[in-house]
């Protein structure tokens, strides 16, 4: 559900342009702070929309390797640089010019992810497309508890 509202949300964005691929493998429940992971989604997915230059696609997909719950946002946009991809989750870094992003959305969403006991990893090529994958623990819910 609150994948589907991120692109909701998004839709305005991507329509005509860019093809989304849903591939929902896990069991759509997990124990989280929901308003804090959808924020991580939107981080996530617009800035896949805004790689896209033109045409493109983006794939999001779930599953459960056991332990945790993964959702990967992969697109076909423009790669991130190998230099630059160390400073991604930094604090006010962004490759946008002056008066267009804050370079605060991975770093926030880094943190969110944390909190969570998760991680959040990126692979991606410089002569195209991205990958971010996000995994929190199944066990959030009891380890709140403890």
């Amino acid at each position: 559900e609150s994948l589907e509202a991120v692109l909701l949300f998004l839709h305005h964005r991507l329509k005509g342009r860019i093809q989304v691929e849903r591939d929902y493998c896990a069991d759509g429940t997990l124990s989280c702070y929901a308003v804090q992971l959808n924020q991580v989604f939107m981080n996530v997915i617009a800035n896949a929309v805004e790689a896209i230059e033109g045409q493109g696609k983006i794939a999001v997909t779930t599953c459960r390797d056991g332990e945790h719950f993964i959702i990967a946002v992969r697109d076909t946009g423009r790669g991130i640089p190998e230099a630059i991809r160390h400073r991604i989750f930094e604090p006010f870094f962004t490759t946008k010019p002056v008066g267009q992003g804050t370079g605060l959305g991975l770093a926030i969403s880094y943190g969110i992810v944390q909190a969570h006991r998760g991680s959040i990893e990126i692979h991606s090529r410089e002569e195209g497309g991205t990958e971010f994958t996000v995994k929190i623990p199944l066990g959030l819910k009891e380890e709140a508890r403890s």
